[in-house]
């Protein structure tokens, strides 16, 4: 896991210096191991490594083959380098390194581009292409890896976060109306290739780009998820066993494939729980787990201990928990909004950041997760969305969209206003040609788009800002692809997850497996009241936000004066999201 950077200048001229040394110290949290850059006329590759394998300066990158007159900048773990490294051995390559980098730089020597289809893991990387002077560039199937872009007539750049973006000087800010509405629609997801500024667009998952030095830019899909029915029927039972042994596999990928301790960040639910019950299954003794909690409100509890405890006592867990005052998490705010590389609205992000910093101390990878709830169909919304009459979008929107469209017109000024493009993008991916069932599309677009810009963005960006790898077993692409073909009753048994609380069975306490479905819990960031207030009330009233002029003040207004009042329809507070915003744009662009 690591930070990378790099850039094209389309003119011909050298990339300055100065822009190199700041958009390295932009990534630089990402990868505090070491760091490195290669020049070749106009193009520019940089790195910040975080070690996980291969230790050793053989790891170092940017990684050059002289012979083959390629040099890769990566981000990510690839789970199947060993397999890939002995067949490219086979075929007469040779290795200077144990790393699944060089694994890459050898497999696109001999794959070309559809090495891609090859690697099994998370990955972002770029190569540079000396002989054809084409600088390639890919992001894994799920997503979980970042890789953000620029182009402009004069130059492309590419970075791990937009923030080494806005370092080049060369970056259009501006606010992108479209991401806008997709923003306060779907609780702060721009899908793919949107980003809130104009200017800086990211590569889709699962897709890679080709862009030679006339500024020829290609992108291209190579992997498609297909939610239908397998051929051959499978039993109930057949179901269960296969998705376990295939989650048991996931599980053990990302445990066996690292050279330093791997721990798991253990909420209380089900999903982390389960990787622990996996991970004992697997074999691994004194398992570290770690657990965080925040200060209780009247309306919500801030903590899950009593459901991780029985967890972290059943497995007898090497077991870490921290309780943070809500004194720390305002103090504690800006650091984790600086870290954001997009807006976050979730407000789980924080406890993540301030759990991350405490986790790095004792290990530099985890499991976690991230990805079973849109996968294994866990949210309380599914069920309502199936029992929910009328045309599809209706059916998503009603449960799922944080403002209507008429409320979208009522939260922002004229100048942001567009027609609904959230609607639009949503009906278009609620279509079947890849899906077998309305439910079938709803977990496909769930798991393709939606998880990848909110709980799997939130959770790289918290970790990486303390060099901590967090890996997600449940988007594992092969998992993935199983589950897709699972039939959706199956996943909406028991309240949601029901092929996963089958599986639990037995190997978790009951209390852990029957509970509601809960959520990293920040009561102080939902029900906004006291010093949160005041933080909010300041940024929203704040000259700069009044400049800005993104918010229409009525709508501002009126959540000032009813802060317990208004929330989305997957309870997060209006209020939170407005000032949020305004606060990630004071803090990347004001200062």
């Amino acid at each position: 896991m690591c930070g990378i950077f790099g850039g094209l200048s389309l003119s011909g001229r050298v990339i300055d210096k100065t822009v190199v040394e700041q958009m390295s110290e932009q990534v630089a949290r990402r990868g505090p191991d070491d760091r490195g850059e290669f020049f070749d006329g106009s193009v520019m590759l940089g790195h910040r490594r975080l070690a996980i394998i291969d230790l050793s300066a053989n790891g170092h990158q940017p990684m050059t083959d002289v012979g083959q007159n390629l040099t890769i900048v990566f981000n990510g773990t690839i789970y199947n380098y060993p397999e890939l490294r002995d067949q490219l051995i086979a075929a007469g390559y040779a290795f200077q390194s144990h790393s699944d980098t060089e694994v890459i730089l050898n497999a696109f020597a001999h794959w070309g581009e559809a090495c891609v289809e090859k690697l099994h893991g998370m990955f972002a990387f770029a190569i540079w292409n000396k002989q054809s002077q084409q600088l390639f560039l890919a992001r894994d199937r799920m997503g979980i890896k970042p890789l953000y872009y620029l182009k402009t007539d004069s130059f492309f750049f590419f970075a791990s976060n937009p923030q080494a973006l806005l370092k080049t000087g060369v970056c259009d800010t501006s606010i992108d109306p479209v991401s806008l509405h997709h923003l306060f629609t779907l609780h702060a997801v721009v899908p793919a290739p949107g980003t809130l500024f104009k200017g800086v667009k990211k590569c889709p998952p699962a897709h890679t780009m080709k862009l030679d030095k006339r500024g020829q830019l290609t992108v291209s899909r190579y992997w498609q998820l297909i939610a239908k029915r397998p051929e051959i029927p499978r039993t109930d039972a057949e179901w269960r066993e296969s998705i376990h042994q295939t989650l048991l596999q996931a599980v053990k990928k990302r445990l066996t494939i690292a050279d330093v301790p791997v721990g798991v960040l253990l909420s209380g639910g089900l999903d982390s729980s389960l990787l622990v019950a996996l991970l004992a299954e697997a074999g691994v003794k004194n398992i570290k787990t770690f657990s965080i909690g925040f200060e209780d409100q009247p309306e919500e509890k801030g903590n899950e201990f009593e459901y991780s405890d029985p967890v972290a006592e059943m497995y007898q867990t090497d077991h870490h928990k921290f309780l943070i005052p809500n004194a720390e998490v305002l103090q504690r705010l800006p650091e984790a909004v600086a870290s954001m590389a997009e807006p976050m609205f979730g407000q789980d992000a924080v406890a993540f950041y301030l759990l991350s910093e405490r986790v790095s101390k004792s290990v530099k990878v985890v499991q976690s997760g991230q990805g079973a709830d849109e996968v294994f169909a866990g949210y309380f919304w599914y069920a309502k969305m199936l029992a929910t009459a009328g045309k599809p979008l209706h059916r998503f929107s009603s449960w799922y969209f944080d403002r209507d469209h008429d409320e979208y017109l009522q939260t922002v000024n004229p100048a942001y206003h567009v027609d609904d493009v959230t609607s639009v993008l949503v009906s278009e991916a609620l279509n079947t040609e890849f899906s077998d069932t309305f439910m079938d599309a709803v977990l496909r677009f769930d798991t393709t788009t939606l998880v990848v810009d909110d709980p799997v963005k939130r959770v790289d960006n918290m970790t990486m800002a303390w060099g901590l790898e967090a890996r997600v077993p449940f988007l594992d692409h092969q998992l993935v692809e199983l589950a897709a073909q699972c039939p959706p009753e199956l996943k909406l048994l028991h309240q949601g997850k029901g092929i996963l609380k089958e599986i639990s069975r037995g190997i978790l306490p009951d209390a852990v497996i029957d509970r509601p479905k809960g959520y990293f819990p920040m009561p102080a960031l939902k029900y906004v009241r006291g010093d949160f207030y005041e933080f909010m009330a300041d940024v929203l009233n704040s000259q700069q936000s009044r400049e800005r002029g993104i918010f229409s003040r009525p709508y501002i207004d009126k959540l000032l004066a009813e802060p317990e009042s208004h929330f989305t329809r997957l309870n997060g507070s209006k209020l939170w999201h407005s000032a949020l915003l305004e606060f990630w744009l004071q803090t990347h662009l004001d200062n």
